[in-house]
């Protein structure tokens, strides 16, 4: 690991789990989302040839910017827009699970991070915010290559 934050217990909804589980396979070593030398995939390839397309396709318009980007950050803001308006998260476990550091003493004794249980019941409970796709189809890097030079293309 690179730091000791490194490592750490995620809380995934069970339906993304499963899809997560399918993806992986029989895998038992090497990165989740790696090149076919396994190397782990570089945020720009990620964004230019997965997520830019997908929010292009989507018709999604960024208010910023006038234009279908996003960065990866924004699946945290929807996250956190998601558990504050749609569910009744409480703010200790939503900062929890987004990173946040407490700055006040409730914060500091709110030990949410030490209740595993309570938070993935919470994690099931609050679901996701969006339908799932019922699978997910894992590119090799060359048909990534040719999908992103077609929706340059386009």
């Amino acid at each position: 690991m690179k730091s000791v934050n490194a490592k750490r217990e995620v809380d995934l909804h069970p339906a993304i789990a499963k899809l997560l589980k399918n993806f992986i396979g029989t895998r038992t070593a090497g990165f989740l989302f790696e090149t076919r030398n396994g190397r782990p995939l570089t945020l720009t390839n990620v964004l230019r040839r997965h997520l830019h397309p997908a929010l292009k396709e989507l018709g999604y318009l960024n208010g910023h910017t006038g234009d279908y980007k996003a960065g990866t950050h924004a699946f945290r803001r929807f996250r956190n827009t998601y558990l504050r308006n749609e569910t009744s998260c409480p703010k200790g476990l939503r900062d929890y699970w987004l990173g946040h550091a407490g700055n006040t003493m409730d914060d500091l004794y709110d030990m949410v991070k030490d209740n595993s249980a309570l938070r993935k019941q919470k994690a099931a409970e609050y679901g996701v915010g969006f339908e799932l796709p019922a699978s997910v189809i894992a590119l090799n890097c060359t048909e990534c290559s040719e999908k992103a030079r077609e929706n340059e293309a386009r």
